[in-house]
């Protein structure tokens, strides 16, 4: 879970000007639909794991299309 302060978000918006409404809207929106879309370290870690399985798999399967090539030829 990513860590958002959102109390010290929404003073920052009323230090601006903002009213204290509109500062709450803004950071409740922020927290609700931008927060819960992005990727943890944990999420990354994860890709990464998932990615190198996949690279390793296509790797193989290269080498082993390369070596069939070559026995044919």
């Amino acid at each position: 879970m990513t860590f958002f302060d959102t109390l010290a978000f929404a003073n920052k918006l009323k230090a601006a000007g903002i009213s204290a409404k509109v500062a709450e809207a803004h950071t409740e929106a922020l927290r609700e639909f931008v927060m819960s879309e992005l990727a943890t370290k944990a999420d990354l870690l994860q890709l990464e794991q998932h990615l190198t399985i996949k690279l390793g798999i296509l790797a193989v399967t290269v080498i082993g299309v390369l070596v069939a090539l070559d026995k044919l030829l």
